[in-house]
């Protein structure tokens, strides 16, 4: 069968939040019949699961995850585990009656009333030893039934462990009259005490992944054949007509047909300025429109617009594992086999060899088999990169692996693009030299009869800019199109032409005396006598080197036998673009180049305006490739950031590619490492802290639960680890650590 054929679904298991339980649930459904791969993530417990439909039924992968031990709530593209009642479930309600049969197994034997009542296999059985037992067996029932499932799959995790230390310590007691009714309750109480710490933890982890899911509203007010509706957002349809009413959600994304407002678009870009809309901008699920009324055409379905997109990578994001996580789990694979063969010794060789006391070896190896499972040692990394990822997300930046992250952090150089990048990539107009007498309106209304009909983004922009200052405009005939060199045309029933300086050269202008009076007179620029008593300009070496220096492109008008006018074109830096350079320098950023296809006279102005430690210009796109492998090989690892389209090589081949601008671009969403939604190239010294702090929150995680746990391991056979500090610190004490100590990176804001 094709894998055409097959679907994928994902399954949401509030139950599943640990290392151990996504094995468990693993391996219940790796088995079937029909089922290709199968992807479980503790952090947000959700199951991904690709499979034939032909072969085998979604209610049956259903059935098998609930066989497990584990409840199904819901299936579908997008989600994360919903929050639960962790403290009054039935777990919980089971784990408080548990604990007050220990507290009164304590209190009898502390206030020594504690009196025998029942001989079983010649042991007798005191009162407290009941209650201890039925503390055991109230709070352990959950444990065995889940460790009998673990049994079944061959499945070395916590809860089989558990229940062979619960069970071993029972049997003891009622064969062999050991006494060990105490510890069996209490890792019942302890075990169960932990696991709902564990869900408490994850659930707070999970909190910054549904904040993000909760953004787009439920229901949507939309407008059907005349009449208006409110519909659940998800039935919205393309092409409907939504309408947003002040201070509501934007519930899909879409264009504007009417209205104008102010849109806050922080949860999608992270912009924290409103953006203007008016009929014919995009907008985005999930962004808040404050002042004005506004009908939206849409043009994405509820699972298919741009906050769905985000939800939905950053989930995926949790499969792609950091070298840190792969290391996790080839140790895990080794630590618990060893550390359970240690019980197993601590439990025979000293008592059949060196004269040990059974009691006293039995419970150091019950200890031993609690801290075989290093589940707080596997959980560190995977709720650190849901942290960090999750953190991004909401403040605009979305990063499509924890891998992406890890490598981001540890990127010793930045190429940066030019156009659309470093600069806003939209031509304005920045100067503009009268020249001939004529006023800065006269020179703007000739470009802007000449420009018009071009197509050219230089004439785009003399155009807006004319426009703006509102100068009248000319009659045009005879519009042409000179190749490379400029525009002609007849305004008014005179030739005339805009273009490179080389156009009026050829025309036979001497550009180096060109006469600079406004007094009105008629002068030619050919006409050089008048230049020996007036004022003149040497435009070939002063102005326009002057202007190009500047990064900008000069544009001449004029007639056949009189320049009129300079007009100076620039892409304009962006707003923050030098402190951005300065900002990753102090962020351990050894070298910032800029790459760019533009002549060097104007990448030099913009590298020096902006501070990039270097620059390469008039790159084809394979010369920015083959740039970017030179950065690799002098310093190891580079991150490029660009427009996620036109450097597409190059950011494929960097070690991270960064997209600019990406929201509501499927080109820059799917094929880029890490996206900055908005175009706010600030948002980059934010994502280099927020990668370098959560690889620093991982590796304090990783040693830090590894350390407590080797150390607890190593002091067990001494006699100096007591039951109860295995479970609560060596597992709930390191789980709920690593937990809180990742949950940091949530607080990082790109403010």
């Amino acid at each position: 069968m094709s894998e055409e054929s097959h679907e994928r679904v994902r399954f949401t298991v509030p139950g599943m939040d640990c290392s151990s339980c996504a094995g468990t649930v693993d391996s219940a459904l790796s088995g079937i019949d029909g089922v290709s791969s199968v992807d479980p993530a503790a952090a947000t417990g959700r199951v991904a699961v690709v499979y034939d439909p032909e072969r085998v039924a979604e209610s049956t992968l259903i059935d098998a995850i609930e066989a497990a031990g584990y409840e199904v709530t819901s299936s579908g593209r997008n989600g994360v585990a919903e929050s639960r009642r962790i403290w009054t479930s039935t777990r919980a309600l089971k784990t408080w009656a548990s604990g007050l049969f220990l507290f009164a197994g304590l209190a009898l034997v502390v206030a020594g009333i504690d009196a025998a009542v029942v001989t079983v296999l010649g042991v007798e059985h005191t009162l407290s030893d009941l209650a201890f037992l039925l503390g055991t067996i109230v709070g352990g029932e959950i444990i065995l039934r889940n460790g009998v499932v673990s049994a079944r799959q061959f499945s070395l995790d916590i809860d089989f462990l558990m229940s062979v230390a619960i069970l071993g310590a029972v049997t003891a007691s009622l064969g062999f009259g050991e006494g060990l009714y105490f510890e069996a309750a209490t890792l019942a109480v302890l075990f169960n005490v932990a696991e709902l710490l564990e869900e408490y933890s994850m659930d707070r982890a999970r909190n910054s992944l549904r904040e993000l899911m909760d953004l787009s509203p439920d229901e949507a007010r939309v407008r059907r054949d005349g009449t208006e509706l409110v519909v659940p957002a998800e039935t919205v349809e393309i092409g409907d007509i939504v309408l947003v009413q002040p201070g509501e959600k934007i519930p899909v994304d879409g264009t504007v047909l009417e209205g104008e407002s102010a849109v806050d678009q922080s949860p999608v870009t992270g912009e924290s300025v409103p953006v203007d809309k008016t009929a014919g901008d995009e907008v985005y699920a999930g962004t808040v429109n404050e002042v004005g009324y506004l009908e939206i055409e849409t043009t994405a379905g509820a699972d298919e617009h741009t906050l769905a997109r985000i939800v939905d990578l950053v989930e995926d994001a949790q499969s792609a594992k950091t070298d840190r996580e792969q290391f996790v789990d080839r140790f895990s694979d080794y630590y618990t086999p060893v550390v359970v063969s240690l019980a197993v010794l601590a439990v025979l060789v000293p008592p059949l060899f060196f004269g040990g006391a059974w009691n006293s070896w039995f419970v150091r190896g019950l200890t031993l088999l609690v801290l075989a499972c290093p589940c707080a040692f596997v959980i560190s990394t995977p709720v650190s990169v849901v942290s960090g990822i999750t953190s991004a997300a909401k403040n605009g930046v979305l990063i499509k692996g924890g891998n992406h992250l890890e490598a981001m952090g540890e990127v010793d150089a930045v190429a940066l693009d030019k156009t659309g990048t470093l600069t806003k990539g939209e031509l304005t107009v920045t100067d503009v030299v009268p020249l001939n007498g004529n006023s800065e309106d006269d020179v703007l209304r000739c470009a802007r009869g000449l420009e018009k009909r071009s197509e050219h983004p230089i004439g785009d922009a003399i155009v807006a800019h004319a426009e703006q200052a509102a100068v009248t405009d000319h009659d045009v005939t005879e519009f042409e199109s000179i190749t490379g060199k400029g525009v002609s045309a007849t305004l008014g029933g005179i030739s005339h032409y805009a273009g490179k300086p080389a156009l009026f050269r050829e025309l036979g202008f001497d550009l180096s005396h060109v006469h600079a009076t406004t007094d009105g007179g008629v002068v030619t620029a050919r006409t050089q006598q008048l230049c020996e008593r007036n004022n003149c300009l040497d435009l070939l070496s002063e102005t326009i080197p002057d202007l190009q220096r500047a990064g900008k492109t000069v544009v001449l008008v004029g007639t056949e036998d009189k320049l009129e006018g300079v007009i100076a074109v620039s892409d304009e830096i962006r707003p923050g673009a030098a402190e951005m350079v300065e900002r990753l320098h102090d962020l351990g950023v050894q070298e910032v180049v800029m790459l760019t296809g533009d002549n060097e006279r104007t990448a030099r102005a913009i590298a020096r305006e902006v501070g990039v430690d270097d620059f390469r210009a008039e790159l084809l796109p394979e010369e920015k490739v083959a740039a970017i492998r030179e950065l690799e090989a002098e310093h190891g690892s580079v991150a490029m950031v660009g427009d996620g389209i036109n450097d597409a090589p190059a950011l494929a081949t960097a070690t991270v590619g960064v997209a600019m601008g990406a929201a509501g671009t499927d080109t820059a969403l799917e094929t880029a490492d890490i996206a900055l939604m908005g175009d706010d190239i600030s948002k980059l010294p934010y994502l280099r802290d927020l990668a370098g702090q959560a690889n620093g929150v991982i590796r304090q995680n990783i040693w830090a639960s590894l350390s407590v746990k080797a150390l607890l391991v190593v002091l067990v056979p001494f006699g100096l680890v007591p039951i109860w500090v295995a479970v609560l610190i060596g597992d709930a004490g390191m789980t709920v650590g690593v937990t809180g100590n990742a949950m940091r990176l949530s607080r990082i804001s790109a403010e």
